[in-house]
């Protein structure tokens, strides 16, 4: 049979069609009551069960995995990338107290390869399943010459609902003398990857498979832990200190959290001060792993940026009332998460220091 011409021009519609076809029994474990219709169509639907809320406030984000998927590319290993992002996604609307409701998609490749679509496809399902939010719909665009060979590049939106009364607002409930929790992250998550690659790569001569005994792991493994998704455990900890619902959001035990995502602490924290506070935090005061050991001592980078670029161990911050510190992380570590106390609110102009 002769060959299409839009194959023949690098884009298989038939191929995809094919490969699409198995999205159904991929995303089954997703699936949500409040879906409508089925995956494929021009839109995804979902009817929002508005009699939960007084008042429900949507909220949305969108995200990539950075230059993480090189390691992807460089290990042929493509079941985790997705897992990443929806985690990533989820985490930055925990911060604002809301449960995800569902995800869409995009995929950018210069060749359709069908098991790399399917392992990533794995991995959004995975991520969403225990995020307990759907894959409603998404895009997979084949674009040739557009990207080097065995390439591609992801990006996720997820949409959200919190009630409006139990949003979190740091910038009018931090005050000083509040406590500073670091919650453990696995790894890298999805951000410094570049300056990552750069010192293990180029200055120290790794290469993805090598067993490195310090990390206890090879440097690609390593490289690939997955990034934890918080939003389950932020959940818990509003139920669990700060459902009343007639209480003042100043008042709440639990006042903010920050997802320490590009930027570190220094300028993912400063999204949730008020103008008159800062943040101090603590070296030392958490158990930082041996990767970012490793990136510190040997690295050549200054202290000062590699708490800009890098979590340094620490995913996520909460920031919350003195006097329900220790409760608040007996609670966080009950639910298998490591975590520390790694500074307090002080006043200030809105900036975070670490020293």
């Amino acid at each position: 049979m002769k060959q299409k011409a839009y194959a023949a021009a690098g884009v298989d519609i038939d191929l995809g069609n094919k490969v699409k076809g198995t999205l159904p029994k991929l995303l089954a474990s997703t699936h949500r009551r409040e879906v409508l219709g089925k995956v494929g169509g021009f839109g995804g639907l979902f009817a929002l069960d508005v009699k939960k809320y007084r008042q429900p406030v949507l909220v949305s984000s969108v995200d990539g995995v950075g230059t993480k998927l090189k390691l992807a590319f460089a290990m042929d290993k493509h079941d985790t990338i997705g897992e990443d992002l929806v985690n990533h996604c989820v985490n930055d609307i925990a911060v604002l107290g809301a449960e995800p409701l569902f995800f869409l998609d995009y995929l950018g490749t210069g060749k359709l390869e069908p098991h790399v679509f399917t392992d990533i496809i794995k991995g959004f399902a995975r991520g969403c399943a225990a995020n307990g939010c759907t894959l409603i719909g998404g895009e997979t665009a084949q674009m040739p010459g557009f990207y080097q060979a065995g390439e591609y590049d992801v990006s996720g939106t997820i949409v959200g609902v919190v009630e409006k009364s139990r949003m979190l607002n740091g910038q009018k409930s931090v005050k000083r003398g509040d406590a500073v929790i670091g919650i453990a992250s696995s790894g890298l998550h999805t951000n410094g990857y570049s300056l990552a690659r750069k010192i293990l790569f180029e200055q120290l001569k790794f290469q993805p498979g090598d067993f490195v005994p310090d990390l206890h792991n090879t440097v690609g493994d390593e490289l690939l832990k997955v990034h934890v998704s918080y939003g389950p455990l932020v959940q818990k900890l509003l139920k669990r200190f700060n459902s009343q619902l007639s209480t003042p959001n100043s008042q709440l035990p639990v006042r903010a959290f920050a997802h320490i995502t590009g930027g570190g602490f220094v300028d993912n924290i400063p999204r949730v001060l008020p103008a008159k506070c800062d943040v101090v935090i603590r070296k030392g005061s958490w158990e930082m792993g041996p990767l970012f050991e490793l990136l510190a001592e040997r690295g050549g980078v200054d202290d000062a940026e590699l708490y800009q670029v890098f979590n340094m161990g620490v995913g996520m911050v909460a920031v919350v009332a003195a006097e329900q510190a220790d409760a608040v992380l007996k609670f966080i570590r009950s639910q298998k998460h490591k975590a520390w106390l790694i500074g307090e609110v002080v006043k200030g102009t809105g900036v975070a220091r670490v020293q």
